[in-house]
């Protein structure tokens, strides 16, 4: 093995003892160690972004072991630069040590009902609002019905949270194909019920969930109200518990903020470990359109991945923006770059821009709270004025698709990040139904007259 290879090789297994695996996997997948000489280190990574993330948050620790491998004072720069392959075109197995033993496995196609093939944890991407999730549906699939049982996730509209559920799907088949495998929605689970007390058929249905080596319902919420569901549920649950096999539940809130669901039940959903994922951040939706763009065979630029990011309103709509974009090099023949993604969502952002503008946004906003536009620009952090200036940026953003960095032109020359936080708050509070909902209609109603 070369040298170098060897050196990054304890570097990673120094680093993989000092994070979480999501970060070792999402962060050092496919970096090596492309020179050494002169105490100069230059570690490769395979984009700008990652590149940026290494140098933020791990160079310390990846000087500390290369000084303490090599027994110098190592200086260390970044590039971004792919994994070195050989004449041949096949990369070595042996080498290097992390990336050939994190490469993914090719899906299983039409192995299981229900269940997206693609949707894996090697093309989940990780960040801070759905690591522990991320986490914890690896230590599911791993250790089956012995760890966490139930797992219950939940969080808002498009997070992710049915792509971890289907990620743990293939990984325990991929493991374990003899067994049985049971993925449906909540619907599809109290179809099943009614069908099989409208037919007087409940044995054959009991035997089939129960018998089970792993039941996974997606939004789990909807049962709430319905008693012989639930009813059916309990004693399924408590058989597979008792079993040793495993239960997954995703949903839209936590298990007590179910309405009309049996205590009982309830007691049994957070009985095991409950995680949320949180709306992606802005780093998050660029990571995940630069992994969708892959799938399509596309390799995109990180600018244009952030201007797609910057006009997503959520990870749903994420892949629709990328193949407007990927549709539209296509048909002109030209190369898929930021004034090309820009033209592309053009008429979008346009069609809804040409009826309202930004100004009017801001206005209507000030009227409604009885402030001036003065104060919303400016830098007063009094409680009321910073939640009229967060929805007017959620509104911006939603009414008009600008960008994070628009936006913060509009309403005095704000930071991205301070856009992102505001959106982001205003998104959460929405999507709990809080009052402020109320607010932004009548906003809405007065703006569009």
């Amino acid at each position: 093995m070369p040298e170098a290879q060897k050196t990054w090789n304890y570097v990673l297994e120094e680093i993989q003892k000092k994070t979480s695996k999501a970060n070792f996997f999402t962060l050092f997948k496919n970096t090596h160690l492309s020179s050494f000489e002169d105490n100069l280190a230059i570690i490769a990574a395979p984009s700008s972004m990652i590149v940026d993330m290494l140098q933020r948050r791990f160079q310390t620790e990846i000087k500390q072991a290369l000084d303490a491998f090599t027994k110098k004072d190592c200086t260390i720069t970044f590039v971004t630069k792919t994994v070195p392959h050989h004449e041949d075109g096949y990369r070595d197995e042996k080498e290097p040590l992390f990336a050939s033993s994190i490469t993914p496995a090719k899906p299983f196609v039409g192995h299981l009902p229900r269940v997206r093939p693609d949707y894996t944890f090697q093309n989940f991407a990780v960040s801070s609002s759905n690591q522990l999730a991320f986490v914890s549906s690896q230590t599911v699939s791993e250790h089956v019905g012995t760890s966490y049982n139930p797992l219950f996730i939940y969080g808002p509209v498009g997070v992710g949270k049915t792509h971890l559920m289907h990620a743990v799907a293939n990984d325990v088949y991929q493991k374990h194909p003899e067994r049985k495998i049971i993925y449906l929605t909540s619907e599809e689970f109290t179809n099943e019920v009614v069908e099989a007390i409208r037919n007087n058929d409940t044995a054959r249905m009991k035997k089939r969930f129960r018998s089970a080596y792993l039941l996974m319902i997606d939004d789990i919420q909807f049962i709430e109200g319905k008693d012989r569901v639930q009813e059916e549920l309990f004693h399924t649950f408590n058989i597979l518990i008792d079993n040793g096999s495993q239960i997954c539940l995703s949903s839209d809130r936590p298990p007590q903020e179910i309405k009309k669901l049996e205590k009982r039940l309830s007691s049994r959903f957070a009985g095991g470990l409950t995680v949320d994922i949180e709306p992606p951040d802005f780093e998050l939706k660029t990571a995940i359109i630069l992994i969708k763009a892959k799938k399509y065979g596309q390799d995109i630029g990180i600018d244009v991945a952030k201007i797609l990011a910057e006009n997503a309103n959520d990870t749903r709509s994420l892949e629709g923006l990328l193949l407007r974009v990927i549709t539209q090099a296509a048909t002109t023949g030209e190369e898929i770059t930021p004034i090309l993604a820009k033209r592309a969502l053009g008429g979008m952002i346009e069609e809804r821009r040409s009826h309202i503008h930004a100004d009017d946004i801001i206005k209507v906003t000030c009227d409604y709270y009885g402030i001036k536009s003065t104060q919303l620009k400016g830098p007063k952090r009094e409680a009321a004025l910073v939640r009229a200036r967060q929805i007017a940026m959620y509104l911006l953003k939603t009414e008009l698709g600008l960008t994070l960095v628009e936006i913060g032109n509009v309403l005095g020359g704000r930071d991205h990040t301070t856009v992102m936080h505001g959106v982001g708050k205003i998104e959460k509070l929405v999507d709990k139904k809080a009052t402020i909902s109320e607010d932004i209609l009548g906003i809405k109603r007065s703006l569009h007259g």
